[in-house]
């Protein structure tokens, strides 16, 4: 492994997904690169980290961060003190494809992405598009690590 760690990153996110995305990268002694894929905006030349256009041009705000402050703030505060450089970075588009084009843009390593939360709408999601990780996995020549954020294990379950 040469290449930095690239982690997908969105607010709200659990924070075992950095965290051991950031294991991961200081163990290797790799930078980790952390992505926010921001499906309101499309790449206007098919690069992940290029020029690009809103989806609902009457939608956009001028004055909206690129990269949600919150976000910036929680991964700053889960890295601090554990000795690996990192970096975060805006894409356009679907999430799995914004993810691959910067993996392959920046000669990743690895991939590192968290699963979706047990919710009604998380269900919604996986049957109309698909998992991020699910895409990513059966569609990448690189490992793809998949951070499990809240798996459920039955309690009666022996295996």
């Amino acid at each position: 492994m040469s290449g930095p760690i690239l982690v997908g990153v969105m607010p709200g996110q659990r924070p075992v997904v950095v965290e051991q995305a950031a294991q991961v990268a200081a163990a290797a002694g790799l930078p980790l690169v952390c992505a926010f894929a921001d499906v309101t905006v499309y790449p206007v030349d098919g690069s992940a980290g290029g020029p690009a256009a809103p989806i609902d041009p009457d939608g956009v705000d001028d004055d909206a961060p690129w990269i949600p402050e919150e976000l910036k703030t929680a991964i700053a505060s889960q890295l601090a003190g554990r000795g690996v450089a990192w970096s975060i970075v805006r894409l356009a588009g679907e999430p799995a494809q914004a993810l691959a084009r910067q993996a392959k843009d920046i000669g990743a390593s690895m991939l590192v992405v968290g699963t979706r939360e047990h919710t009604l709408s998380a269900a919604f999601k996986d049957l109309t598009a698909g998992s991020v990780a699910r895409q990513l996995f059966h569609r990448q020549d690189l490992p793809v690590l998949v951070i499990p954020v809240n798996p459920r294990v039955p309690d009666d379950d022996d295996d």
